[in-house]
């Protein structure tokens, strides 16, 4: 096991006068410090002042706080390419990772020095870690030691949506059949068109939407009587949440937010043991095509909708449940972990490169 400290930047705060760190240790992840870092409102714009505090807080953090000591000359892993002014090559990192989830570039409100500070950090990056094809294809360019890694999944907790024990959430319960139903973070990559469309063609249909609401401005998600927005739920839930599920959705609106996304949902769906549909996002297309029914148009989309409602494709289904046995998150770690070794020993090699 590793020793982490996790370091996340949360919303500015009107009320603060200066900048504040708050740390905290889970109970059940001993290894595991999270520190928290938030500013105040009125300096959030001022990218050099945020830099720097970042920088000094951290710092400090890790060299006078109560964990000093303890993470001397780490592996510096970047989720964030903002981050980079701040951190990259001042750490004493004897390696930087870039784990590339999404083209953050294309999120609206992105700053718009983004693009150049992910192109800092992919380039003085020792690995690049991609979470879809596409991302890969994208980056790939700027750092030779670029690797796609698909989405890892957690079988034994999504498959207790398959278990008998497992109750159905009574919120989904009490819902008319058949559940057309989704979990996952509701923002802007959601087609909302389709999904008031999707509670239109059947009245008879329960639309279950869970999930928080962010960047969208929730006054504006469409309303129908069969349309359901549920709002945050704990990961913990999910699995009775998807067992009163009867088709389980990925609405994306097909846009730059969404191009280069390989849905995480996808497997965790797959393992509830659920018809899945999907609009055609491209790594949707071209990694779960042989499981996952996908739309090329709205109308399209509703049709499969019925169909999945109305008969189970067993076939589909076990070859989803063999896909989630191939893609834990153990087995992707595993060769994450391969890859960083690697890297370690052309530093410490540098004429050796295997």
């Amino acid at each position: 096991m590793h020793r982490v400290l996790f370091v996340e930047t949360i919303a500015p705060d009107a009320e603060l006068a200066s900048p504040v760190a708050r740390f905290r240790q889970p109970q059940d992840f001993p290894n595991l410090t999270i520190l928290r870092l938030q500013f105040p409102a009125f300096r959030w714009n001022d990218s050099d002042y945020v830099d720097g505090e970042r920088h000094h807080l951290v710092q400090n953090f890790v060299t006078e706080g109560p964990l000093a000591g303890k993470f001397e000359k780490p592996i510096q892993w970047f989720y964030d390419p903002m981050a980079a002014p701040a951190f990259l090559g001042q750490m004493q990192e004897v390696l930087t990772v870039y784990d590339c989830m999404d083209e953050l570039s294309k999120f609206a409100a992105a700053p718009p020095e983004l693009l150049g500070r992910e192109i800092q950090l992919l380039e003085a990056a020792d690995v690049v870690f991609t979470g879809g094809r596409k991302l890969w294809e994208s980056k790939r360019q700027f750092n030779d030691n670029c690797h796609f890694f698909g989405c890892g999944v957690e079988r034994e907790h999504f498959g207790k949506a398959r278990a008998s024990d497992t109750a159905i959430a009574e919120e989904i319960a009490q819902l008319q059949k058949p559940v057309l139903g989704y979990f996952g973070v509701v923002d802007e990559r959601m087609d909302y068109e389709l999904v008031a469309a999707l509670a239109d063609a059947n009245p008879s249909w329960s639309i279950a939407m869970v999930g928080p609401v962010l960047k969208v401005d929730e006054r504006l998600l469409p309303r129908r009587p069969n349309l359901h927005w549920l709002g945050k739920r704990d990961y913990q839930q999910l699995p009775s949440l998807c067992k009163g599920f009867d088709v389980c959705l990925m609405p994306f609106a097909l846009n730059e937010s969404t191009e280069y996304i390989n849905p995480t949902k996808a497997l965790e769906y797959m393992a509830t043991g659920k018809p899945i549909v999907s609009t055609a996002v491209p790594d949707v297309v071209t990694n779960f095509s042989p499981v996952v029914r996908i739309a090329d148009s709205r109308g399209d989309f509703i049709r499969l909708c019925t169909l999945a409602a109305q008969e189970t494709d067993k076939a589909s289904i076990e070859r989803g449940l063999q896909m989630v046995s191939e893609n834990s998150w153990d087995g992707i770690v595993a060769q994450l972990e391969r890859h960083l070794q690697n890297a370690l020993a052309r530093k410490r090699l540098p004429n050796q490169i295997e």
